[in-house]
């Protein structure tokens, strides 16, 4: 060959260079194989002490997504509540005053309340507040609803036709009573989903009818079933919470039970008159709502003495139970993250345990050629297998528990596309943050010293 086409080496120059040895190109691929193999047969010769130390990520990865989905879940439900009563909806209720009490001068105790709501406040509403669209008045009383022996106790709500529409309450079965029979105070009923099964257990109550006192109403329609409503009319003759109801038209209400409800005790009556239980507003715009309640509060301040009236507005419930939901969110994440780095803890426990048990084995690697950077590879290979199959784990679990809770407690649960990800992404970042420290700890051994090691 000639001299020209040698190299000083003595080799030609068609032949390419040498790499350096640790220096390989395109192998990357084989040498990550390479190590992850040997970090699962390291994982595998300890495979109690492994389990256990992915524990502690299995729980707090499960309980971020089975937390997560429980809150969201009795968030959904509590804002549903909200919802039904109607976003566009101000809603206003008698309250009695109790220091607005007198008594009579006769031997045995009168009370006579006369106190809440009345027609002559829908007229200014109506008048007096632009926005305003619709109304709904509506009295309730607490009375025994029968048929032949069978009895409920029930609300009788008097109320107008178009409350179903305007309180977000649809008929199941049957219908509304309309405009004509509310106009002649006809003696029609539409019952709750609720009391239905009690009064009719084997065949339908529409066209049936049911007794409230001597009177009786034929049976028109069914509503949907509710969540139980808590009452806060203090001229129910029962007081307390009842989730029967019964709807009659209001002009019926009014010839029937008329405006003055007596409770009689003993040695002792007490008289209330309120011509209106509770009153729904709807505002035109949803933007106004907010300001439609401030309107209505100066209102009723300005003609009512005393405070015998509350105001609810769905809208600022719905919005308080958002932030409610946001910082409830926040702290049950919060405590399943402090799982999470419970056991970000015990792996990193585990792998400098790990680092003294295997210093020989890292000065024979050193000692062959190994770099800093393939020891520190190795190690956080094993870590984030450890935190990975742990976030697996936890995440398969923390979808099952959720299901569980409603299937057995029948509790509403909700799981956000996100949370399973989430958490798993934070397992997995535990899993890097806990092996960087033993990782570089290994790396930093000096070889020589790490061979004498026994």
């Amino acid at each position: 060959m000639p001299d020209a086409l040698q190299t000083p080496e003595g080799r030609t120059g068609a032949e390419p260079p040498r790499r350096e040895p640790g220096l390989p190109r395109g192998r990357g691929f084989a040498r990550l194989k390479r190590t992850v193999r040997l970090g699962v047969k390291s994982l595998w010769l300890h495979r109690l002490r492994s389990l256990l130390t992915v524990l502690g990520i299995v729980f707090g990865v499960c309980s971020v997504i089975a937390m997560l989905a429980i809150g969201e879940g009795a968030s959904f439900a509590a804002q549903e509540e909200i919802k039904k009563l109607g976003s566009q909806n101000i809603i206003l209720r008698s309250r009695k005053p109790p220091e607005q009490q007198k008594v009579s001068d006769r031997g045995s105790q009168s009370y006579v309340l006369d106190y809440g709501l009345t027609y002559t406040d829908i007229k200014r509403l109506k008048s007096t507040i632009p926005g305003v669209t619709i109304v709904v008045p509506g009295r309730i009383l607490r009375e025994w609803v029968y048929n032949i022996s069978r009895r409920v106790d029930s609300d009788v709500v008097g109320t107008v036709p178009w409350y179903p529409e305007m309180r977000n309450h649809p008929v199941a079965r049957g219908r509304f009573f309309t405009d004509p029979e509310m106009e002649s105070g006809a003696m029609v009923c539409v019952l709750g989903a609720e009391m239905v099964s009690a009064l009719f257990p084997i065949d339908s109550p529409i066209g049936r009818d049911v007794r409230v006192g001597s009177d009786y109403y034929r049976v028109v329609g069914v509503m949907e079933p509710r969540a139980q409503v808590k009452s806060k009319d203090p001229g129910r003759s029962g007081g307390g919470e009842s989730a029967n109801r019964m709807f009659i038209p209001l002009e019926t209400a009014k010839t029937q039970f008329g405006e003055i409800i007596r409770k009689v005790r003993s040695g002792s009556f007490e008289q209330e008159r309120v011509e209106l239980h509770e009153v729904t507003v709807k505002v035109h715009r949803l933007e106004d709502v907010v300001d439609v309640a401030a309107a209505i509060k100066v209102l009723m301040t300005r003609n009512h003495e005393k405070e015998d009236y509350e105001i609810e507005v769905p809208l600022e419930q719905l919005k308080q139970a958002e932030a409610v939901k946001r910082i409830f969110n926040i702290v049950l994440g919060s405590i399943a993250a402090i799982s999470l780095l419970v056991g970000g803890i015990g792996i990193m426990n585990i792998m400098l345990a790990s680092v003294t048990e295997r210093t020989r084995e890292i000065g024979i690697r050193r000692a062959l050629g190994a770099k800093r950077r393939d020891i520190i590879v190795q190690f956080l290979v094993e870590t984030v297998m450890l935190s990975g199959a742990g976030g697996v784990m936890g995440v398969c679990l923390g979808v099952i528990i959720p299901y569980l809770v409603t299937t057995f407690a029948d509790l509403k649960t909700i799981i956000v596309f996100w949370s399973p990800i989430l958490a798993f992404s934070i397992s997995a970042l535990v899993g890097v943050v806990f092996g960087l420290y033993p990782a570089f700890r290994a790396a930093a051994m000096d070889p020589v010293e790490a061979l004498r090691h026994e």
